[in-house]
């Protein structure tokens, strides 16, 4: 059953924090997941919690503390002298506490790292090699525990070294077979292990055929080809071809997650990754700048309309239709830079051609065009707002649909080739964009038919 954070709970957790009952604190977590103790903590002060993750045995606080946000992490770790983290370190797998290392200071990492040598070595060698990788690769959201065996082994002995290997790995998916160098030779089931009698040879069962991935391809690759073929965990080889490390369907999940946050504030305009507890300051900063471009892009709006007074005073109902126009416009632009973010992220534009797809655009666009100047030019005359205004809207309104079409696929598509995230095409960008552009198209239309 689902573990729900309720205020009874908090306020009995807070009263055994206060009273220095460890022991109440320890059996009110020892039933629920850690990650739904790091939830918990989100709900106390920081001595609060660092009372409770000291009342915890260190296995169990160690698997907490790798399920607290990385960025209220930062803060919580400073709390811990060194020797404390390495003692937590050891517990977990190696990505989780290469992650948790990075987040200290250069002298902090190295007291740490220093420490864990002593608690355990192999722990402190796999931590060691993996904060050399940066976040955005395939290195650095591997983790260094598998089950690896030789090629030249029999079934036996691969079962034996499974039952050695497997005491310090959380999640059994596959077992890696290596040449001597540790080259990454293939892949063997578990059930077929069972299945095949002692002394036949892996070199004769095991399949050669597998999906592995390089430790300097980047995240979104790796998620690719999990998602691709269905893979619970992914190898990960180094330039040499030797079997480094694997990456887990979980990883891979945290990476989309995080990338596609990243997108939606993106799209509304919210220049840094944030969160929502983050301070006043970060906040304002991440979201002032394309309010300033929004701003900008406002008063160009009012300085065009500036240009068209006349047109303005000559025919006054022009005004009413000024919010139809930039609304359908950025409407319209969103949508299409909605969709080609989605395909870049997926990868579908490989399958057209730019020119096959442009045309694909101008046609819905054109579809879409005729219905709403339709539907706009029966509305004017029915409100008997005069024939001639009426054909103004409706060629200005078909004329910004098919424009805001056309910007809103090819900016996502320009901004991904400069390496810019095109998901910024499908917010502010695109939306003042085809504000300034409606306008124009608008008043053009007005000058040339109704002089």
């Amino acid at each position: 059953m689902q573990f729900e954070i309720t205020k009874e709970y908090i306020d009995a957790i807070k009263v055994a924090i206060e009273s220095g009952d460890e022991t109440f604190i320890k059996d009110s977590f020892a039933d629920i997941f850690p990650a739904d103790t790091a939830n918990v903590l989100y709900e106390l002060s920081t001595d609060e919690s660092i009372a409770v993750i000291q009342a915890l045995d260190d296995d169990l606080a160690a698997e907490v503390i790798s399920y607290v946000d990385p960025d209220t992490r930062k803060d919580f770790l400073k709390n811990f002298d060194s020797q404390k983290l390495a003692t937590y370190l050891k517990y977990i797998d190696s990505d989780d506490a290469a992650d948790i290392v990075n987040d200290l200071s250069i002298k902090e990492r190295e007291e740490v790292i220093s420490y864990l040598e002593k608690v355990n070595k192999q722990t402190a060698n796999n931590v060691t090699e993996l904060i050399r990788y940066e976040s955005d690769v395939a290195g650095g959201i591997m983790a260094k525990e598998l089950v690896k065996t030789n090629v030249n082994w029999t079934v036996k002995r691969c079962i034996d070294q499974i039952r050695i290997q497997a005491e310090k790995i959380e999640r059994l998916y596959s077992v890696y077979v290596v040449d001597d160098e540790d080259r990454l030779l293939g892949i063997v089931s578990t059930k077929k292990l069972l299945l095949t009698p002692d002394t036949i040879p892996l070199k004769d069962i095991y399949e050669p055929d597998i999906v592995s991935v390089n430790s300097y391809e980047e995240v979104s690759q790796v998620a690719e080809l999990i998602q691709k073929y269905d893979l619970e965990a992914l190898p990960v080889i180094n330039v040499q071809g030797r079997l480094v490390g694997r990456i887990t369907v979980d990883d891979v999940f945290d990476v989309i997650k995080e990338k596609a946050e990243k997108d939606i504030q993106a799209m509304t305009g919210i220049s840094e990754s944030i969160e929502e507890d983050d301070s006043v300051w970060t906040l304002t900063r991440a979201r002032l700048p394309w309010l300033i471009i929004g701003m900008m892009g406002g008063l160009l709006g009012a300085k065009f309309m500036g240009i068209f007074e006349s047109s303005l005073v000559a025919v006054p109902a022009m005004a009413f239709f000024i919010p139809l126009i930039t609304a359908t416009g950025g409407n319209v632009g969103v949508q299409s830079s909605s969709l080609i973010v989605q395909s870049l992220a997926a990868n579908y534009l490989l399958e057209d051609s730019l020119g096959k797809r442009l045309l694909k655009v101008l046609m819905v666009a054109a579809l879409n065009g005729l219905i709403i100047s339709l539907l706009v030019f029966g509305f004017n005359y029915i409100l008997g707002q005069g024939a001639a205004l009426g054909i103004v809207v409706s060629i200005a309104l078909f004329s910004v649909i098919l424009l805001a079409s056309v910007l809103g696929t090819i900016t996502p598509i320009i901004l991904d080739r400069f390496g810019v995230n095109p998901a910024l095409a499908s917010g502010p960008f695109i939306t003042t964009a085809n504000d300034l552009l409606g306008l124009g198209v608008y008043f053009s239309v007005a000058h040339l038919l109704l002089g």
